[in-house]
């Protein structure tokens, strides 16, 4: 954060709502250890050392510039009712007027996954999903027109566009819960067999069937197909959907992964193209050709 003295950096923040917790730290914690953490491409990510506990504050300091206090709010909503999220504590703006959010330290990236875990996993996005709607009412969780949300510069690639636009067609798309919006193992924390689902840039009120959809077409490119399934069928056995349904939703978000390997740079490794071609040509929806523009 620029401009701002290191030892000092929470009391130099004009925080607009804070708990108790951090009213405390503020009146009694003396100085700050700051370390950063990975970054995504939105915000500045540290980790705040006390001598007490650790913390996150996030900084968006960069092109994106989100909704924080609703995001504070939802996650308050979340937290309170027992969901698996991370802590708020408080929002504010750092002295170059970046909106800036304080949350629970939870500790480090899913290394690896087991079966149990999978099922921990899926669960709690259920858990997610079953957050009663007149408990966030008034918080302005948005409903975004999906494609244009989901799918930036899709005109530009008539290739992805039609079949994309004759799936949603055919999905009959639903605003009728919370939705994270990007669930995968890099949002997720564990810390002493603790899990947390952190970064709630993409949270609104959509379909449970992308969500589920999207991170098991994550959990199929960068995990295995194996686990994938194992995490799919978790969702199917609870009644989430059917397994055909849930076919036409990946089919979906792999488009969406195909149009961000296009605009953007998702992490590629040395087996990520197969695990896409396989998704591809398992899905009765799709093509191989996609990947060949």
């Amino acid at each position: 954060m620029k401009g701002v003295t290191e030892e000092h950096i929470l009391r130099e923040i004009n925080w607009v709502e804070k708990n108790e917790a951090l009213v405390s730290l503020l009146e009694h914690e003396t100085t700050f250890q700051v370390t950063s953490l990975d970054s995504g491409l939105e915000a500045e990510v540290l980790k705040i050392a006390t001598s007490t506990a650790d913390y996150v504050l996030k900084v968006w300091n960069k092109e994106s510039k989100p909704d924080v206090p609703m995001q504070y709010q939802t996650l308050k909503a979340l937290h309170s009712r027992g969901r698996a999220v991370t802590k708020p504590l408080g929002w504010g703006t750092d002295p170059n007027g970046s909106p800036v959010m304080l949350t629970s330290y939870d500790g480090r990236p899913v290394p690896s996954v087991n079966p149990s875990k999978i099922d921990r996993l899926a669960k709690m996005l259920i858990d997610i999903h079953n957050m009663p709607l007149d408990s966030i009412s008034g918080l302005g969780l948005p409903k975004h027109d999906f494609i244009s949300y989901f799918y930036p510069r899709i005109a530009e690639f008539p290739d992805i566009q039609q079949p994309l636009t004759e799936l949603v067609q055919r999905a009959n798309m639903k605003h009728e819960c919370v939705i994270h919006g990007d669930y995968h193992l890099g949002n997720i924390l564990e810390n002493e067999r603790e899990l947390t689902v952190i970064d709630w840039t993409n949270v609104q009120i959509g379909d449970p069937r992308y969500d589920i959809a999207w991170s098991t077409v994550l959990f199929w490119i960068y995990v295995s197909e194996e686990q994938a399934f194992f995490y799919r069928n978790v969702f199917c056995a609870d009644n989430r959907c059917e397994a055909e349904e849930l076919e036409l939703f990946e089919a979906i978000a792999c488009l969406r992964w195909i149009l961000l390997s296009r605009v953007d740079h998702p992490p590629i490794r040395k087996d990520t193209i197969a695990r896409v071609r396989s998704i591809l040509n398992s899905n009765k929806y799709l093509y191989s050709k996609l990947l060949e523009v």
